[in-house]
């Protein structure tokens, strides 16, 4: 029974090492999976169609009227 409690002699110590290892691989894992949801949800920006893209620009007051009837005009 004693041999059994002398970790084989790395002492004591090594098991704790191992816990903590251990430890660390899971909340790595853990981090891991979260970046990668995060980043898959943030990905896919809108697209927007050009008509659409003008239609915020005027409502915005970037472009003038008259320019937004231009653009809307060159794209139909």
């Amino acid at each position: 029974m004693y041999r059994m409690m002398e970790f084989y002699g790395v002492g004591p110590g090594y098991m704790v090492l191992w816990m903590l290892f251990w430890i660390l691989l899971i909340i790595g894992a853990v981090l891991l999976i979260v970046w990668l949801v995060d980043r898959s949800r943030n990905t896919g920006k809108e697209d927007f169609s050009p008509i659409e893209i003008a239609r915020r620009r005027y409502a915005r007051g970037e472009i003038t009227r008259e320019e937004f009837e231009e653009i809307k005009k060159n794209l139909e």
